[in-house]
């Protein structure tokens, strides 16, 4: 009896099916790199180990990197947030702004080319979300060798795209969906905060052009973000019940998660819709047409599978 999870399935199908069709010959070829994007607490760590494990019974050699391990260590967190005292989405780490680009950049293009060689290793950061009360902060390096089959690259932001002033300014009058009318000013966020983040995102899709395949696991539309509360809590508590109590009480993850809505809310659409450049002209994301969509229900149950 099989007994990897359902999501797992679909996940492993769709990378098989896209590394079947990047290579062209018998030859070693680069590593298809797969963005996985979803929420906090929606099991995207979880399943991409079993991704992972699923496709080594395939005989491939996996990488999975995490862009939580691409923050900046403490001490860079604690200068970003002062250097934008009056911005709450850059205090602590989270939002598009909080990740070392430059080292994301030089690990990924490492990682693209890690197959040059017979003897080629790439050397990953890993962040330790436990440290400074749950603040977090870069832990010990481990290093990924060569041969490469599959790069898995997750994270809750991963394909986001910036957009707009004018779309965000359009979307901040919404109510958002499950938490009400007003909630960013009831949070204490202002258009500004936003803003700032949007421009640093746009340092992010160079990342995101390295990518040839997707995957989306997102809560089902009627509760795109009210569940997100609750997986996270859950997250938190696995966690804490693991490392003798480590990490955040409830009310600083209610106000963690708070930081991350207007991510969802502003530039999450990006992963299937692309983006507007400079020139006003919309420009798909690298993976349209290799990618797939998991939509999933309050206890992160396979409610409905699509490809885009």
């Amino acid at each position: 009896m099989d007994e990897t999870p359902p999501a797992v399935q679909h996940m492993c199908t769709h990378v098989l099916a896209e590394l079947d069709a990047h290579r062209t010959d018998a030859n070693r070829v680069p590593p298809l790199i797969v963005g996985v994007q979803g929420p906090q607490g929606s099991g995207k760590t979880f399943l991409t180990a079993h991704l992972r494990d699923a496709l080594a019974r395939h005989a491939l050699s996996v990488a999975v990197l995490s862009i939580d391990d691409l923050y900046l260590p403490h001490a860079g967190l604690v200068e970003l947030a002062a250097a934008h005292p009056e911005n709450p989405l850059f205090r602590g780490r989270g939002q598009p702004g909080t990740h070392d680009v430059q080292l994301g950049t030089k690990i990924l293009d490492g990682l693209s080319r890690i197959n040059e060689k017979p003897d080629a290793e790439v050397r990953v950061p890993r962040f330790d979300k436990s440290l400074f009360d749950g603040e977090g902060d870069r832990a010990e390096d481990v290093l990924i060798r060569s041969p490469v089959d599959v790069v898995i690259f997750e994270g809750w932001c991963v394909g986001f795209y910036p957009t707009s002033e004018e779309e965000i300014m359009r979307r901040w009058e919404r109510p958002v969906t499950g938490l009400g009318d007003g909630f960013f000013g009831k949070r204490g966020f202002k258009q500004v905060d936003v803003l700032q983040v949007n421009e640093r995102l746009k340092e992010y899709v160079k990342w995101w052009n390295m990518f040839h395949a997707f995957i989306q696991i997102k809560p089902i539309e009627s509760h795109p973000y009210t569940y997100i509360y609750k997986w996270r809590l859950q997250q938190e508590h696995a966690m804490k019940s693991s490392n003798g109590g480590k990490g955040m009480a409830d009310a600083q993850v209610e106000a963690f998660v708070d930081r991350y809505i207007p991510g969802y809310v502003f530039f999450g659409d990006g992963v299937l819709d692309g983006y507007i450049d400079e020139n006003e002209e919309r420009k798909s994301p690298p993976w349209r047409g290799h990618g797939l969509v998991i939509q999933i229900g309050e206890n992160r149950e396979v409610v409905k599978v699509d490809n885009f």
